[in-house]
C-alpha cells in the first residue's frame, strides 16, 4: 500500500497560496498541505536540522515551488532537492510568474516535473490551479 502524498507548498504570496489550496481542495484532493512563505523555513523542513534530507526518507512528497521568494531563489531550492539522494525523486511543480524561456529551460534541466506560469488574470490563474488539482488527484509519486 502506498503512503499518502504530502504536498509541500512554497509560496510567499498569501493570496496565491490560499487560491492554490482552495482549488486543490475543490478538485477533490484531500492530502495534507504543508505551506511555507519563504525558502529558509521550507529548506529547513525538507532537509532537516542536519541538512541531509534523511528526515524525509520514505515520505511521499510533492513540492509546489514558487521561484520568486523573499530570501532565496526557487532555482536554488530545486537544485538542492534534485541533488539530494533522499529528495530527488519527489516531483516538483514550479508555479511562478516568470515566463522567461531560459528560466523555464533551466528548471527542466534541474529536474522540475511541471512548470506553470501564473497568469496575472485571477480567473486564468484559478483555472490553471483547478487543472493542477485534477493532476494531483491521479499522480503517482515514486517511493524514495
Amino acid at each position: 500500500m502506498s503512503k499518502p502524498v504530502t504536498i509541500i507548498m512554497i509560496e510567499d504570496d498569501e493570496g496565491h497560496a490560499r487560491l492554490i489550496e482552495r482549488n486543490i481542495r475543490r478538485a477533490g484532493v484531500n492530502n495534507e498541505i504543508v505551506p511555507f512563505n519563504n525558502g529558509t523555513d521550507a529548506v529547513r523542513y525538507l532537509f532537516g536540522a542536519d541538512g541531509s534530507g534523511l528526515a524525509q526518507r520514505g515520505r511521499a512528497l510533492l513540492i509546489l515551488l514558487d521561484l520568486n521568494l523573499p530570501d532565496m531563489t526557487g532555482i536554488e531550492i530545486l537544485r538542492r532537492i534534485k541533488e539530494n539522494k533522499c529528495l530527488k525523486r519527489s516531483p516538483v511543480v514550479v508555479l511562478t510568474t516568470t515566463d522567461d524561456s531560459q528560466e523555464i529551460q533551466r528548471c527542466y534541466e534541474l529536474g522540475c516535473n511541471v512548470y506553470i506560469v501564473k497568469p496575472v488574470n485571477y480567473e486564468s490563474f484559478a483555472n490553471a490551479i483547478r487543472q493542477l488539482g485534477l493532476f494531483f488527484s491521479v499522480i503517482q509519486v515514486p517511493r524514495t
